[in-house]
């Protein structure tokens, strides 16, 4: 069954607000008994705001061909973290082609998250929280005010053929954020923002990303780790085939000092990777402190185990191309560095490494690349 917003049922025209139109044509489609697929056809329409839950009683499809726009404010939201979001729901497709526009500019300069960790956060574009044995391909998130798309507690679901798009100037425009979930893949897109590319946070397991581009943002991260009481570990994540170009770090680790409470990371292989103008390409940081120095800071709790870097090729922006900074208190184990091939054409030093409190497996590097002032000591 189709569900047409335009349809005389449901009676959206591009050009006004669709979120009642949107809302019904959902709650019918849900409520069938076989496959059904909700539909918004090519045009522009308003969207003040929707959140589709489930369970429905079949597989069913949200097929976006248009443009939904988002108010420029903020405030008028009724759930002011998320704009568009998903709960709950078995089997969901959602694709079309279509934008998810939510004009985020106002929001960027009114937003302090990368220096208040008190702020209050806008909304995420696009939330998806407990679904499972689902896709989500073939759209566009546009100039999201926060986050892009937020993935929690979500299993077996792929990502595929993404084009997530905001300026390198918009502040904690993340491209997929995932936390809590585990089987995620992430493959085939275009992701370019102001902030991480891609992030996973704790409690994420059997991640795998592949076939991405990366640019302009922070990079493709795991973390920031350690920052709240009771995290949970994360294991199993795979990024391969990906590049990253004009980016301010490439494949990074990161975990705030003084961590309220222990957990880990482990089963980490970055593969198979061409850097662009990275800035920091391989990256492991367990100083992480966006808000405040951390010289007076206790160590990190999180323990860094099995992470391999291997086939990662290109040019870096800065020199110190390799900087894998473990905390003292739990060095790094089992790392390795496998056929490092980067280069640097600037004229701040020479192409170098440091590492401290890791002492890495080492084969196919060059020895700037080496970590030849690899130290169990704290660096200066």
């Amino acid at each position: 069954m189709w569900y047409d917003v335009t349809s005389a049922t449901y009676g959206a025209k591009p050009g006004s607000d669709v979120s009642t139109a949107l809302a019904k044509a959902w709650s019918d489609a849900c409520a069938s008994p076989s496959a059904s697929k909700v539909v918004v056809p090519s045009g522009t329409y308003k969207l003040k705001e929707a959140t589709f839950r489930g369970p429905c009683k079949a597989p069913i499809e949200m097929q976006v061909q248009g443009t939904l726009q988002a108010p420029a404010d903020a405030g008028q939201l009724t759930r002011p973290d998320t704009w568009v979001g998903f709960q709950y729901i078995d089997m969901l497709t959602l694709s079309g082609g279509g934008t998810f526009d939510g004009q985020g500019a106002l929001s960027w300069n009114q937003n302090d998250c990368h220096k208040n960790k008190n702020c209050k956060p806008p909304p995420v574009n696009l939330r998806f929280e407990f679904l499972t044995n689902s896709k989500v391909q073939d759209i566009t998130s546009l100039n999201s005010k926060f986050f892009h798309i937020h993935v929690f507690r979500c299993n077996h679901t792929t990502f595929q053929q993404l084009t997530i798009t905001a300026p390198d100037e918009s502040r904690n425009t993340d491209g997929i954020h995932i936390g809590a979930s585990t089987g995620i893949n992430i493959t085939h897109s275009k992701i370019g923002t102001g902030d991480d590319c891609i992030s996973i946070g704790d409690d994420s397991h059997e991640i795998t990303v592949t076939g991405v581009t990366c640019g302009p943002g922070h990079g493709i991260s795991i973390g920031s780790l350690g920052k709240y009481k009771e995290e949970k570990d994360v294991t199993g994540i795979i990024v391969k085939n990906c590049t990253l170009t004009n980016t301010e770090n490439g494949v990074r680790i990161k975990t705030f000092p003084d961590s309220p409470s222990p957990s880990s990371a482990s089963g980490i292989h970055y593969e198979d990777i061409i850097m662009v103008n990275v800035s920091n390409p391989i990256l492991i940081d367990q100083l992480y402190c966006p808000y405040t120095k951390c010289e007076q800071k206790p160590p990190s709790k999180v323990k860094i185990n099995n992470v391999s870097f291997k086939n990662i090729k290109g040019s870096s922006f800065t020199p110190l191309a390799v900087k894998l900074v473990c905390t003292t208190g739990k060095p790094c184990e089992n790392v390795e560095l496998t056929d490092i091939d980067l280069t640097y054409g600037g004229d701040k030093g020479p192409l170098t490494s440091v590492c401290s409190n890791v002492k890495p497996a080492i084969t196919g590097v060059t020895k700037a690349l080496g970590c030849a002032t690899s130290s169990l000591a704290p660096l200066p």
